[in-house]
C-alpha cells in the first residue's frame, strides 16, 4: 500500500478528488460545478497538490472512478487521470463505482446499487475482499433482487430509493477517497494510461439509438 495516489471521481452529481499516501487518506475535497466538472477539475487538483507542497511528479499513481455513472462524468474523470499520468510518466488505476460502494460494507456479501435511470439500476455483489461474486449488471431492481444469492447479505447504495429487503447502508456523497484507498490496495496492478477504459456496464444513448 506504499505510494502516493491522486484519486478522482466525476461520475455522479457529487464529484470529489482525494490524496492518498501509504494507504491513508490525506485529504478529500468536493467538486462543485453545475456546468460539469471539466471546468473545475484541473484547478481543484492544482490547489490540492499545492496545499501539500506536491507536484505531479510526486504522485505515483493516478486513480479514477471508472463507472458506471454519468457517461460524460466518467469520461471527464478518466481522461483527466490518463492525461495527468501521461504528463508525469505514471500509471493509472481505474476503479469500479460499484466496487467502491462495496468498500463501505461490513458483511461477507455486499449487494451494491446505483440508479441507472430508465427505471433500472446498476447492481452487483462483492465479498468482503471486494472480489466480484455476482457480475455488474443493469436491469430492473425487482428482477435483480430475485437473482441475488442467499447468505449474510447487506445492501449498499448511493442515494437509490428502492424497496430494499433491509435498510441499506448509504455511501457518502464523496467517493474519491474510497477510490484512492482501493487503488492503493492494488497499486502494483496500475496500468499504462493507454490501456485504461471506462466501465459503462451499458451502452450510451447514442449507441443504443444508432441505426445503419
Amino acid at each position: 500500500m506504499s505510494g502516493r495516489i491522486l484519486a478522482i471521481d466525476t461520475t455522479g452529481d457529487a464529484g470529489s478528488i482525494a490524496l492518498i499516501d501509504g494507504g491513508q487518506l490525506i485529504e478529500e475535497s468536493a467538486l462543485h460545478s453545475p456546468d460539469g466538472f471539466a471546468h473545475v477539475l484541473f484547478g481543484a487538483i492544482e490547489q490540492l497538490l499545492a496545499r501539500h507542497c506536491l507536484k505531479l511528479r510526486d504522485i505515483d499513481v493516478f486513480a479514477s472512478a471508472s463507472g458506471p455513472g454519468s457517461f460524460t462524468g466518467v469520461r471527464v474523470g478518466l481522461a483527466a487521470a490518463k492525461g495527468l499520468a501521461e504528463a508525469a510518466d505514471r500509471k493509472v488505476s481505474a476503479v469500479s463505482n460499484l466496487q467502491t460502494l462495496a468498500s463501505f460494507g461490513t458483511r461477507p456479501l455486499r449487494a451494491v446499487v446505483l440508479d441507472a435511470r430508465r427505471a433500472e439500476i446498476f447492481g452487483a455483489v462483492y465479498d468482503h475482499h471486494l472480489s466480484i461474486v455476482c457480475d455488474e449488471v443493469v436491469m430492473k431492481f425487482d428482477d435483480w433482487l430475485a437473482e441475488l444469492p442467499a447468505g449474510d447479505l447487506e445492501f449498499i447504495t448511493a442515494g437509490y430509493q428502492g424497496n430494499f429487503p433491509s435498510p441499506p447502508i448509504q455511501a457518502p456523497a464523496m467517493l474519491a477517497g474510497a477510490v484512492g484507498r482501493i487503488a492503493a490496495e492494488r497499486i502494483d496492478t496500475a496500468q499504462d494510461p493507454s490501456l485504461i477504459d471506462a466501465n459503462y456496464v451499458r451502452r450510451s444513448d447514442a449507441e443504443l439509438h444508432w441505426k445503419d
